[in-house]
């Protein structure tokens, strides 16, 4: 089966040093971080290869949808990339970033100064050049699943999202995490983002599972959802 999902948690940063009056473009692209594919072993709780990583897929760059603006006006905003999506579907056409599941990626950010910018697209590699900075942030490595392999992910989600209230009402029959894919499009996360301590506090409250439950799955995203702290990337891409 074949899914698209936004990522989550979104990936957001701040950048400084571009020249106030230069035009840029901002874009993302994932790239794998090994050439291996993973297992989660529930009882261990752990993710341990499972053999080499399929084929390669096509390439897909996502550009930020306020490109192209000023060197202020990037400067001045959180840059938020919660409108991306993944897909396991090889044969997207909808410019969708295309992943293996139970894979590791890197997402990279991109920024692109608008003379460098002729070989940007949607469908090729991201150019380079001295007017390209790309930055990693190794905290935002993933693995990407099709299923959370770990309740106390979907717990995590369900508690996180302010439009979740009807899966924290127990008189509620709704179960699954349909519903918050569903008003996922509509939530910004705040700028205030999870934190290692977020996860002790819920280990704490929930204990240990023993069981999965497979109507709290959910589609294609991140497991575990790394720290996100707000990246801050300084491009110094002035003339």
């Amino acid at each position: 089966a074949t899914h698209t999902k936004r990522m989550f948690p979104a990936m957001r940063v701040k950048i400084t040093g571009l020249d106030p009056h230069q035009q840029y473009y901002i874009a993302m692209d994932i790239v794998p971080v090994d050439n291996k594919r993973y297992r989660y072993v529930y009882h261990s709780s752990k993710w341990m290869v499972a053999g080499n990583a399929d084929s390669p897929v096509p390439p897909r760059v996502y550009i930020h949808p306020d490109s192209l603006a000023s060197g202020d006006t990037w400067m001045r905003q959180v840059v938020s990339f919660d409108k991306l999506k993944l897909t396991n579907n090889e044969l997207d056409d909808q410019g969708h970033i295309i992943l293996h599941s139970m894979h590791k990626y890197q997402p990279r950010v991109h920024v692109i100064r608008k003379d460098f910018s002729s070989d940007l697209s949607p469908t090729k590699p991201v150019p380079s050049g001295d007017g390209v900075k790309t930055f990693n942030f190794p905290e935002t490595v993933f693995t990407t699943v099709t299923a959370y392999q770990n309740q106390q992910i979907t717990r995590l989600k369900i508690d996180r999202n302010p439009f979740a209230k009807g899966f924290r009402d127990s008189g509620r029959n709704r179960t699954g995490l349909e519903a918050i894919m569903e008003t996922y499009a509509f939530w910004r996360p705040p700028v205030r983002t999870l934190t290692f301590e977020d996860f002790t506090t819920m280990q704490k409250q929930q204990g240990e599972h023993t069981k999965r439950d497979p109507e709290q799955e959910s589609l294609l995203s991140l497991h575990p959802p790394p720290q996100f702290p707000l990246q801050h990337a300084r491009a110094q891409l002035t003339h």
